[in-house]
């Protein structure tokens, strides 16, 4: 199943919201979210700088972290940015896939 790394910025709202639910409650709702598209949660962690919080998810598909992206972005408390998350192993297989890409002015 792909993996997802899952970027949150609380709006003002959002940040008063985590104040009054508290952290747990916010993993929980996260886990269920990503559970109810046939996800699965590997890791929620709080964190300092440009994202609030980070999480790490298993999902069946792009669809699925759209579904998720979308239901939390519609809400107005917070903002996703979602990266998929590449294995070493398809790394390789991608370095030694010949592509036709020719650099500017070469």
């Amino acid at each position: 199943m792909p993996k997802y790394l899952v970027s949150v910025s609380y709006s003002a709202e959002g940040a008063k919201g985590l104040r009054q639910d508290g952290g747990t409650k916010r993993r929980e709702v996260a886990g269920h979210a990503v559970e109810s598209v046939g996800g699965k949660m590997e890791a929620f962690y709080f964190c300092f700088g440009a994202q609030d919080a980070i999480i790490i998810a298993d999902l069946p598909d792009a669809a699925s972290a759209a579904a998720v992206s979308l239901a939390v972005s519609s809400t107005g408390a917070a903002r996703l940015t979602t990266t998929p998350l590449i294995t070493v192993e398809e790394m390789d297989h991608a370095a030694g896939k010949k592509t036709a890409y020719r650099a500017p002015g070469a």
